[in-house]
């Protein structure tokens, strides 16, 4: 009998407990608490970090800095408040901390002692923009790469106004002059300054005109700088000719580096300064390799040659182990290289994304964001003996309220084998009844969906839809064949893996009604969003975002250069033209019946406004009901860091079109 009432009051207490809960709303972004760049101090004790809430006007984002122990005994407390704070950076023996900060006219650079004391400005840049900033291994100067006009000896001064009347006019010579969120790119070029914190003198150290230096790091001894460059005649023509340099502080020389004949990047120093480990790729469509090259002699060696994945970042544990993250079968896990016997294995969390991993100076601590499906980023904290730690939980309160859905993994086969897929229930759901079903698509092609947080699949479920997915054919995280097939082949391979994806959910699950069919995707996901709504009438309603509508207009007006462009589609639109038109959605438009929402934004340059305009005009000539809403001023990053309050306005129109569309057919 006790048991019987024990079990009773379990029983009550989930039911309770659930009935206390409820879906995600599209309003609930705004209580969201994004946490970023975790910065582990060298003696592994704290971690610094940005901690960015929505501003009660849902116009802005303030970004402050803030502090955490790493042995979980206190709660992260606020360094910072100017809500304008990012990038921070220790210095070596952690006794101060670097960053970014907007709370002065344009982005200047801070140093806060960590023993105590407000923070102060070291730089008063007027001419400038910081890239990225690291210390000296003395912890005496300070290494920025600043985008600049390369003819500016001091950025610090203002720039000479003229007093006559000046036209309202950009020149355009390069193939490379504009991008997305920053509009039609100036003469500013990244160079490599130097600024002494004792004299606050700063110094420049390469620039010019004609290329951009980056990715610049001091070498262990303190006295080389190696960077990678692009110094080709093609650099801003958009080649795939990128080297690496090194820059010798004793005496301003600079020489080149013999890498493998290609694109050679993201260079990190080996704790004994003797080799340097970089990313090669030879050309655009051939497998990214892992290289060593060994300074003494200049040899150039791959390693991990049989690890078919990109490296999101390197970092060194020791002379003989370096630690990688890398898009795996749907998670982001962090493998561990060992060198001396040249094998990859997979060292922390198969499950899930870790991302942003940074070591203490030993290397036998880290710290690392790690989220998943259910679970918002937030900052963990490991060692090598020790299992791994949670050290922050802003979201908890928010996610308690609500009720998510699981992510479900799944393989389906096509012609060349088999792809991974991920379905995602509606909440409630019911033995019994049936339920409609959103074809979500990925952009890309490159990049991977899988076990993160995505809020908007949880606010489709908590609508009442199912939702599934797939790392089409042009992905990353299942080896280079698989990234590699859509080549050429836009509306091809990933048009049929999402639709072999949808089959295989139909027939796994008698429950979805196929007669409510709801589809929709962004950037590469919405032009195959459009592309499928002209190759099929399956779907009840589409919403295409960011799309292209038509490749060779798309072509001629986008960011990318021609020599990107040539080498998607296999050749120039002159070289190619049939392919280019042949999968333009646009030749095909008087085969559409779905209507369709069409979302883009006035400041996006990876598929501009025009090709948003281009389809609302092809529907509308073809009777098909479609409306079209244009975001003011936003780019193609709307969806992730788009002004708050479009970011959730978009996530209504989506789901406010399905809704019009979501009743079941009647017999």
């Amino acid at each position: 009998m006790l048991l019987r009432y024990f079990l009773y009051f379990i029983l009550c207490c989930c039911f309770s407990a659930f009935a206390d809960t409820r879906g995600m709303q599209p309003e609930d972004y705004y209580r969201f608490v994004f946490v970023a760049e975790p910065q582990l101090a060298p003696n592994g004790k704290q971690v610094a970090f940005v901690h960015t809430t929505i501003a009660a006007d849902k116009r802005e984002r303030l970004s402050n800095l803030w502090l955490v122990a790493t042995d979980g005994k206190s709660p992260p407390r606020q360094l910072s408040f100017s809500n304008a704070d990012s990038s921070p950076v220790w210095s070596p023996d952690g006794s101060m901390l670097a960053f970014i900060s907007g709370r002065e006219v344009g982005q200047q650079l801070y140093i806060l002692p960590m023993e105590g004391g407000e923070a102060r400005a070291i730089t008063a840049l007027k001419q400038a923009g910081i890239r990225d900033v690291k210390w000296s291994p003395d912890g005496q100067q300070l290494l920025l790469t600043l985008s600049v006009d390369p003819t500016v000896t001091d950025p610090r001064t203002e720039k000479s106004k003229s007093n006559q009347a000046q036209a309202d006019v950009v020149v355009i010579t390069d193939a490379l002059y504009k991008r997305n969120g920053g509009g039609y790119l100036n003469e500013r070029r990244s160079g490599l300054w130097l600024l002494d914190l004792n004299s606050e003198k700063l110094t420049k150290l390469t620039g010019d005109a004609r290329w951009h230096d980056h990715s610049a790091a001091f070498s262990p001894d303190g006295k080389q700088i190696v960077f990678a460059s692009d110094r080709s005649a093609d650099a801003l023509e958009g080649s795939m000719q990128q080297g690496l340099y090194l820059y010798q502080l004793s005496d301003g020389s600079t020489k080149q580096l013999t890498t493998l004949p290609g694109n050679a990047s993201a260079p990190q120093w080996s704790p004994d300064g003797r080799r340097l480990l970089y990313q090669y790729q030879a050309d655009y469509f051939t497998p990214e390799q892992l290289v060593l090259l060994t300074l003494r002699d200049g040899t150039n060696k791959q390693v991990a040659v049989d690890w078919d994945r990109n490296a999101n970042s390197m970092q060194w544990l020791n002379n003989d182990r370096i630690l990688l993250s890398a898009d795996h079968l749907g998670a982001r896990p962090l493998f561990e290289l060992n060198l001396r016997r040249d094998k990859t294995q997979i060292r922390l969390s198969e499950q899930g994304s870790a991302s942003n991993v940074s070591l203490s100076a030993n290397g036998k601590q880290l710290s690392y964001l790690w989220q998943d499906a259910l679970n918002l980023p937030e900052i963990w904290f490991q060692t090598e003996s020790n299992a791994p730690r949670q050290l922050t939980q802003f979201n908890q309160a928010l996610l308690a309220e609500l009720t998510l859905q699981p992510l479900e993994s799944f393989w389906f086969e096509h012609e060349q084998g088999k792809s991974q897929g991920f379905f995602i229930k509606p909440l409630g759901w019911q033995a019994g009844q049936s339920y409609p079903l959103v074809l979500n698509i990925k952009g890309g092609p490159g990049g991977m969906w899988g076990d993160e947080w995505f809020h908007e699949f949880q606010m489709m479920a908590a609508r009442g839809y199912a939702v599934v997915f797939t790392n089409y054919r042009g992905s990353t995280g299942y080896g280079f064949a698989h990234q590699h097939a859509v080549h050429a082949d836009y509306g091809g391979v990933d048009y049929r893996d999402n639709m072999a994806v949808l089959d295989t959910v139909l027939q796994q699950h008698d429950w979805l009604d196929a007669t409510r069919l709801f589809i929709t995707g962004g950037s590469h996901g919405g032009f195959l969003t459009n592309w499928i709504t002209t190759q099929t009438s399956r779907f009840k309603a589409a919403v295409t975002q960011r799309s292209v509508s038509n490749w060779i207009s798309e072509a001629g007006t986008q960011q990318f250069p021609p020599n990107s462009m040539r080498r998607e589609f296999a050749g120039s639109i002159w070289e190619n033209y049939d392919l280019y038109w042949d999968r333009s959605p646009l030749k095909h438009a008087d085969k559409v019946t779905t209507p369709t929402l069409i979302i883009h934004s006035t400041a996006d340059h990876i598929t501009p406004i025009g090709q948003g305009e281009e389809w609302f005009y092809a529907l509308k000539a073809n009777q098909v009901p479609v409306e079209m809403v244009v975001f003011k001023d936003e780019n193609h990053s709307l969806s992730r860091s788009g002004t708050p309050v479009n970011l959730v306005e978009r996530l209504k129109r989506i789901l406010d079109w399905f809704e019009r569309y979501h009743q079941p057919t009647k017999a």
